[in-house]
């Protein structure tokens, strides 16, 4: 399925699925949001599938904003999940 954004409020809604197919124009998308905004929140609500590609792309974004020292949220349905991966990661 293809991967759709779309802004509302400053929220950026993601329907599809981040997976390898989609992984890289998503990544570049996010990375350039981080670059011209205050910081990026992404509702997740309508993602019908994160594979591994689209966790480490969450991560890396994750990574990104921290050191540009802008704020990154994920919100909507499975979003305690990719924390929990973001957490066990962090450990590791």
């Amino acid at each position: 399925m293809a991967l759709k954004i779309k802004e509302n409020n400053g929220t950026f809604f993601i329907e599809g699925s981040i997976n390898a197919s989609t992984v890289k124009q998503f990544k570049n998308h996010v990375e350039f949001l981080l670059l011209y905004t205050k910081g990026v929140t992404l509702n997740i609500d309508e993602v019908t599938e994160i594979d591994t590609n689209g966790m480490h792309a969450l991560r890396d974004l994750y990574t990104v904003a921290l050191i540009k020292n802008k704020s990154f949220y994920i919100i909507g349905n499975g979003c305690k999940e990719i924390f929990q991966d973001f957490e066990s990661n962090l450990a590791a």
